[in-house]
């Protein structure tokens, strides 16, 4: 049986790590408002440019297949996974979460026989993939510690996968991250970057006639390179909020549990010390009526 000392001991250490996830879970809450603001005002411009280059792709002329971004290489043979997470942890299941959903799709195609390539945004995606995946890993990038994410960096993400594209070394792109939906909901997310998959056309006329200048492959030349940036930049902005809206959740809970232990500790700790007193008092009282 503990001693009252140990006992209280371990309540002080109980103690202290309920105010470490108190004040982290109050830090995560103001990150987390930012976060979501910025996640919420990417949503309708990527939208929106992916509404564009699907009215774009609707008015090539028949036969043209358009860019390589758009119609891929015609093949299927090699897959890049680009697997987005966070540098820490501490944040319940958002990370293993994400790479859950990348392991499936890698099982799968597997299994189908395709040829599988990961890159990994985030230092907990690299770490929970290297165990399996080690040799098909060919890239990594750290978030950069603290800074927020910023356009530049998702620009270089994107720059690396399109230069990627460009040398042959993959047929077909996809990207994970996790949909930021509320604080206690986030969405594991696979998204197809390469060759692109845009929505289907809407909002013209059936009998308009639009001509475009340049023409509809010089646009989509210039857009779709830019539109792949920008999809990357949103998962990076969906992922920052997931991360947030995870960790004040998982913070949240384990300060209600460190407020559970140390009110059970307490109850046996103030048992023990009564016991102790009963003990003391029995003997005193048997010693005198001894004498």
């Amino acid at each position: 049986m503990a001693s009252l000392k140990d006992l209280r001991n371990r309540i002080a250490s109980v103690k202290g790590t309920q105010k470490i996830t108190k004040a982290m879970q109050m830090v995560a809450a103001a990150k987390l408002r930012r976060a979501q603001n910025a996640a919420e005002n990417a949503r309708p411009y990527a939208e929106k440019m992916s509404q564009v280059l699907g009215n774009l792709a609707a008015n090539l002329v028949g036969g043209v297949q358009g860019p390589k971004l758009l119609s891929g290489t015609g093949a299927d043979k090699v897959h890049l996974l680009v697997v987005c997470t966070a540098d820490r942890g501490l944040c319940g299941g958002f990370n293993s979460s994400i790479v859950r959903l990348a392991r499936e799709h890698i099982r799968t195609l597997t299994a189908e026989g395709k040829t599988v390539k990961i890159v990994t945004v985030g230092k907990k995606g690299y770490d929970l993939l290297r165990r399996q995946y080690r040799d098909q890993i060919i890239e990594s990038r750290d978030l950069r510690g603290n800074k927020p994410v910023d356009y530049e960096f998702a620009a270089e993400i994107a720059q690396s996968i399109i230069s990627r594209f460009d040398d042959g070394e993959f047929d077909v792109a996809t990207l994970f991250y996790s949909r930021f939906r509320s604080v206690i909901a986030q969405v594991p997310t696979a998204q197809k970057l390469i060759p692109a998959e845009l929505p289907a056309a809407g909002g013209t006329a059936p009998d308009a006639a639009l001509e475009f200048e340049p023409s509809e492959e010089a646009i989509l030349d210039t857009l779709l390179p830019r539109n792949l940036t920008v999809q990357v930049f949103r998962a990076l902005l969906e992922n920052a909020a997931s991360e947030q809206g995870a960790r004040t959740g998982a913070m949240d809970s384990a300060t209600r549990n460190a407020g559970e232990m140390i009110k059970k500790q307490t109850q046996i700790y103030n048992r023990t010390r009564q016991a102790m007193i009963t003990k003391e008092l029995i003997e005193i009282i048997s010693g005198a009526e001894a004498l």
